[in-house]
């Protein structure tokens, strides 16, 4: 029981705190877009390095996690269009129900599998982000891409989007050390302090994203979207893995992490890229709100 209360309380509570901050004592957008692009571009990326850069490549299961997320994504990423379809909505909004179905918040997962399962959990949260970040970023590029009114995306473009993607850079760079046995002793605690950071401040800045002001849009769609993205996602890969033969803690930091609310860069993404922002805005928020009774069960189910 106290595992729990140490995972869950303070994902929550630094939600809650960074909401609470962005209101009453740090209002400026601008300390808000400072603190993300260091997340983003620094942090983030070290931490993803640091939890890769000592695991025995070898001896992880990589090929049948990559299967079964995969799998699930590729699903996931069809249901979401035809869902929007289904509601009758355009391109734009068809982007946001596709990222509330897909991306995922991998800060709060790595603070609720570090809490619970330690480094081993938090080398496989690296492993099933390394796995989920290139996926969901073709996708979701792809998407914005073909929006009906400009021709199709040079392949150029998108692939220098990919590339200098930060997350995929650290994937690569991780897998790369791993490979060449781990970094070298004075560089890997700088590389795990800087990863350290970025939990806490990643968590506050998606607390200062959220907002309740397009609570009530397009309700019906938020519902739909939330229970692809909080049951049928991971009960998919959950039943993938385990068909596969995915080990236990592996398949449990898997599932957690296709548990996961939406990512709140999403926001950010459809206001920049002509998706529908405030209908982006709400699902994030409900999904938030939804995985504080949705992401224990999952735990509670899969946890070895």
């Amino acid at each position: 029981m106290n595992a729990w209360l140490d995972a869950f309380i303070p994902a929550f509570a630094l939600l809650g705190l960074g909401a609470l901050l962005k209101r009453r004592l740090l209002r400026d957008d601008t300390v808000w877009a400072g603190m993300e692009r260091l997340i983003y571009w620094v942090l983030l990326p070290s931490l993803i390095v640091a939890a890769l850069s000592p695991l025995d490549l070898g001896s992880l299961p990589l090929g049948r996690i990559a299967v079964a997320i995969w799998a699930a994504l590729g699903l996931g990423t069809v249901i979401s269009v035809l869902l929007a379809r289904a509601l009758g909505h355009g391109h734009a909004a068809m982007t946001s129900v596709l990222q509330g179905g897909i991306r995922f918040n991998n800060l709060m997962g790595f603070a609720i599998v570090g809490a619970l399962f330690g480094a081993e959990g938090t080398g496989f949260g690296a492993v099933s982000t390394g796995i989920i970040v290139p996926f969901v970023q073709t996708v979701t590029t792809l998407a914005f891409a073909f929006d009906g009114k400009r021709g199709p995306p040079r392949p150029a473009t998108v692939i220098r989007q990919l590339a200098l993607n930060p997350l995929l850079l650290a994937v690569a760079a991780g897998f790369a050390i791993a490979a060449l046995g781990g970094l070298p002793p004075g560089l890997a605690p700088t590389v795990q302090a800087l990863g350290r950071a970025s939990v806490a401040l990643g968590l506050l800045c998606v607390g200062a994203a959220l907002s309740l002001d397009s609570f009530t849009d397009r309700v019906g769609t938020q519902a739909v979207t939330g229970v692809l993205k909080l049951t049928v996602m991971p009960a998919v890969t959950w039943a993938l893995c385990m068909a596969l033969g995915v080990p236990p803690l592996a398949m449990a930091v898997a599932v957690i992490f296709m548990a996961l609310p939406t990512a709140a860069t999403s926001y950010v993404m459809a206001r920049a890229m002509g998706g529908d922002a405030p209908l982006m805005a709400a699902i994030t928020t409900t999904e938030h709100i939804a995985a504080i009774v949705t992401l224990p069960f999952w735990v509670w189910l899969v946890a070895p």
